[in-house]
């Protein structure tokens, strides 16, 4: 099937891959069925784009790239409308906000969309009683002093 997208134009995109919110994503109830697309060859980051709304397309990483003890406990709710019967079914991402520049983005740690990549299901779920953050800097403050000392010794190299 074709669908138009927000960052590439029309695409094919195999119906196979497509992966239904049977309630939608929050504030988007209507918008039931999405893909995930890399936003570049052996990209990390992955576009969340609707079929149905060209504009509407989110920009996704799997939180444990930049946070290695991040962690998700599923109600048995959720696991239930996912059909969720093995963790190796999970495929979990979260929505960035994107900033200039790039290095003071952030990531919604709260709501985490969770895939059962088997069914072909996903839902956008709001974790209570977190210590997360819906704008947890993907980089943290020795992340952005090491990119900015590795980017000041290549300038002065020159």
């Amino acid at each position: 099937m074709q669908i138009q997208t927000k960052y590439f134009g029309p695409l094919d995109v195999d119906q196979e891959n497509v992966i239904r919110f049977a309630n939608g994503v929050p504030g988007f109830p209507e918008e039931k069925a999405f893909i995930f697309l890399p936003l570049e060859a052996d990209s990390v980051y992955q576009i969340m784009q609707s079929t149905q709304t060209p504009a509407l397309a989110f920009v996704t990483v799997s939180p444990f790239m930049f946070f290695k003890d991040y962690s998700v406990e599923l109600s048995e709710t959720v696991i239930e409308a996912l059909n969720i019967e093995k963790e190796q079914d999970v495929y979990i991402s979260v929505i960035l906000t994107l900033k200039k520049p790039f290095k003071a983005s952030t990531a919604n740690l709260v709501a985490p969309v969770i895939v059962n990549l088997r069914e072909k299901q996903g839902k956008q779920v709001v974790l209570d009683g977190t210590s997360y953050h819906t704008k947890h800097p993907i980089f943290q403050p020795s992340d952005v002093e090491e990119e900015d000392r590795h980017a000041y010794s290549k300038k002065k190299a020159k």
